[in-house]
């Protein structure tokens, strides 16, 4: 992957790592596409001397990333979440690694949720998707 330093770029730069650890990471093979949805908490409260304004605080973040694409068996990233489907609790943590195309990189715990597992028409390819739910603060190191 080339490091992308100005101008547009195809989303396929972004490139996604998951494991157990961070030293265990691997790639997902045949992921076709994700969605990354931040979700803030604000505080709001109405002040008198505001005059009937509002005023705001973020006060919390999480980060869900969604991904689909299709089950491919044998490959270790894709086996990984696969597995995670009929598990619960610490079972379904794990540490995800995304490189951004400008070589900047999010280090961040997650939890995985298996939301569709090999299902499709009689002709389709075997699905897999799921959700990487974020477990805190994540480490941002940017590209340099």
């Amino acid at each position: 992957m080339a490091n992308v330093t100005s101008g547009v770029f195809p989303c396929y730069e972004n490139q996604f790592a998951i494991g157990a650890s961070e030293e265990s990471t691997n790639t997902i093979a045949d992921m076709e596409t994700f969605s990354v949805s931040f979700d803030d908490g604000v505080e709001e409260w109405k002040p008198y001397e505001a005059g009937g304004w509002t005023n705001r605080l973020k006060t919390a973040k999480s980060i869900t990333i969604s991904v689909s694409g299709k089950r491919n068996i044998g490959d270790t990233g894709n086996d990984f979440v696969a597995g995670k489907a009929f598990l619960n609790g610490t079972d379904c943590n794990a540490v995800l690694k995304w490189t951004f195309p400008d070589g900047t990189v999010v280090k961040l715990d997650v939890v995985i949720n298996v939301t569709a597992l090999g299902a499709g028409d009689s002709t389709a390819v075997g699905t897999l998707e799921f959700d990487l739910m974020s477990r805190g603060k994540p480490t941002v190191t940017p590209a340099g």
